[in-house]
């Protein structure tokens, strides 16, 4: 690796545990660049913009989440069984991240750039709907395997799974609830129970 992209990767690791703590709007050229003890015109040399930086943090957070929830979770067979991987996954990833210490950065992104227009929202809404057509292809696969009925409603599963995650957060880093993982799983569980087959719940 050259020394550039030493000195870039660097840039994006802190700015990940920034943007995680102080949020995607507390990500500015010039604090970055005192964190690093870099100068402003240095940093931006690799960026070129805010907008750039953020969108840079992103696209990383982005694929480590993938990287960490989906790519396991493919490895697993095709239904219900890939289905628990992933949640399972992606609440380790909400859980357990080291190097997010203030928690994930698209969930927090999510909440700064919902009424802000622009290159770095639209980015943030394009990542999410493709995560969100992800988690509803998964679910198909569980109801040609005869894992959950045919008459399920896919796209609605994928919404109530993805609200059982989003409300893990609200109360483990908020009201810091301790229950907040068990209370999910069990969550979890009552929206597999109501999807599954005739032949799913005889077995």
């Amino acid at each position: 690796m050259s020394k550039g992209a030493e000195t870039k990767e660097a840039i994006i690791r802190e700015a990940l545990k920034t943007a995680s703590v102080e949020g995607i709007d507390g990500l500015t050229i010039g604090n970055l660049a005192t964190k690093l003890k870099m100068s402003k015109s240095g940093l931006f040399a690799h960026f070129g913009s805010k907008e750039a930086l953020q969108e840079a943090v992103m696209d990383t957070a982005a694929r480590r989440f993938l990287d960490a929830v989906w790519v396991p979770a493919k490895a697993e067979p095709r239904g219900l069984p890939r289905l628990r991987a992933l949640y399972r996954n992606w609440q380790e990833w909400m859980l357990h991240n080291p190097d997010l210490p203030g928690g994930c950065v698209l969930t927090s992104a999510a909440t700064a750039l919902d009424d802000k227009p622009g290159p770095v929202r639209d980015r943030l809404v394009s990542m999410q709907k493709e995560w969100q057509a992800t988690i509803a292809k998964a679910i198909e696969l569980a109801v040609r395997e005869g894992h959950f009925r045919a008459d399920l409603d896919c796209e609605q599963f994928a919404f109530e799974l993805n609200g059982i995650l989003l409300n893990l957060t609200f109360h483990q880093r908020l009201l810091r609830d301790r229950q907040a993982a068990e209370r999910c799983s069990t969550a979890f569980e009552a929206l597999v129970g109501r999807a599954a087959s005739r032949t799913a719940q005889a077995a």
